[in-house]
Formats: structure tokens, C-alpha cells, sequence
């Protein structure tokens, strides 16, 4: 019920050298569960924008009344990153070694934010729902943690997919919950959802 909402929201997204550099901004309303609006649409050229400074930007929305107003801070992306099986950044024991050092008691206030990070190996899925006609799916699957996401890629046409790839995410809040999803990928329309599981951090 607001025409000047604030939503005082902060998102991380992690684009690398093979993603478009556009950032598309959508505004909805909803008038009831079933009924959405599209109140208007921006976009933001990320390879514009100076890097390791906050940009103060107000968006006009295209054919629409009304603006955003937006802080994006574009910056050398740290703690994150997505390899292959065969190069799993923690299979070196040296490496290893740096970590348990980095993380021992000691130099525990070395740096507040810098809690931990998780890493994730994506190996594969088994006996998936068949969203097509002909009985496969094409599935991919979404790793979610606080407003941190990363996906593997698309196996076409196969209801067992092995994915094989390690993802690693810096920890913000040991309270956060890692979702990893599985979607079948359809085209140009919203990808179907085929299942999901939760693990909280302190579980693990």
C-alpha cells in the first residue's frame, strides 16, 4: 500500500567473465496472491560503473513512471568461485595448511568478517522427476546461502545428471542455511522446480 516503498535490502551477486555485464531490474505489485503488475523495468551497465566505490544511482523506470534509487558497489570478487571435480581448491594439503593457520584460535580477531567459508561439491542427482513429454528432464541445480547464489550447468535430457563441480562460499552468519535446489531448465518460461534440501551451517 505504498507508492514510495523502502526496502533497505542488500543482494550479492557474483558475475564472471563469461556473463552478460547487464544488470536487469524488474518492479512488481502484487494486488493478491495470484494477481502481479509489472510496474516497470531498468538496467544498470555493471562495465560502466567505477570499481571498489559504493555508485549512489537513481533509475528511471523504461515506460513507466516512477525511479529506483540504488547503491551498487562493484568489487574484485573474494571467497567465491566455481571449479571442476579435478581441481578441488582444498585437495592440496598445503593449502589446507594455510587454512587450519589462517582460522586457528590466535588469529581468531584478525578479521572480523572473514568467519570461515563452505565448500560444496556438487557430484551428481538420481532418478529425478520427468518434466518433458518424452520423459527427461534438463536439469540444473541452485546453491543458496544468506543472498549468496550459485548454479551448476544444464545437463540436457537426462534424469541422473552429474554435475562434478565445487563451489565454495564465503560464511557471513554461522546461522545461515545452505538450499540447494534442482530446476529443469525450459526455455524462455521460469524453470520447473524437482526438489530441494536444506542443511543449516551448524549442522555441519
Amino acid at each position: 500500500k505504498s507508492a514510495n516503498p523502502q526496502w533497505r535490502e542488500q543482494f550479492d551477486f557474483h558475475y564472471f567473465s563469461d556473463r552478460k555485464d547487464m544488470l536487469d531490474i524488474e518492479v512488481w505489485r502484487k494486488d493478491n496472491k495470484k494477481h502481479e503488475e509489472l510496474l516497470g523495468t531498468c538496467q544498470v551497465d555493471i562495465t560502466a560503473l567505477p570499481t571498489k566505490q559504493t555508485n549512489c544511482l537513481e533509475l528511471p523506470l523504461e515506460k513507466h513512471p516512477g525511479s529506483l534509487l540504488m547503491l551498487i558497489a562493484v568489487a574484485p570478487c573474494t571467497g567465491v568461485s566455481i571449479s571442476d571435480l579435478c581441481v578441488c581448491p582444498l585437495a592440496d594439503p598445503s593449502e589446507r595448511q594455510q587454512i587450519s593457520q589462517r582460522y586457528c584460535i590466535k588469529n581468531s580477531f584478525r578479521d572480523i568478517k572473514d568467519v570461515g567459508f563452505l565448500q560444496v561439491k556438487v557430484l551428481k542427482a538420481v532418478d529425478l522427476l520427468a518434466a518433458d513429454f518424452a520423459g527427461k528432464s534438463d536439469p540444473f541445480c541452485v546453491l543458496e546461502l544468506g543472498n549468496d547464489s550459485l548454479q551448476t550447468h544444464t545437463v540436457y535430457k537426462n534424469l541422473n545428471p552429474e554435475w562434478n563441480k565445487v563451489f565454495t562460499f564465503p560464511i557471513k552468519d554461522i546461522h545461515d542455511v545452505l538450499e540447494v535446489t534442482v530446476f529443469d531448465e525450459d526455455g524462455d518460461k521460469p524453470p520447473d522446480f524437482l526438489g530441494k534440501v536444506a542443511i543449516p551451517l551448524l549442522s555441519v
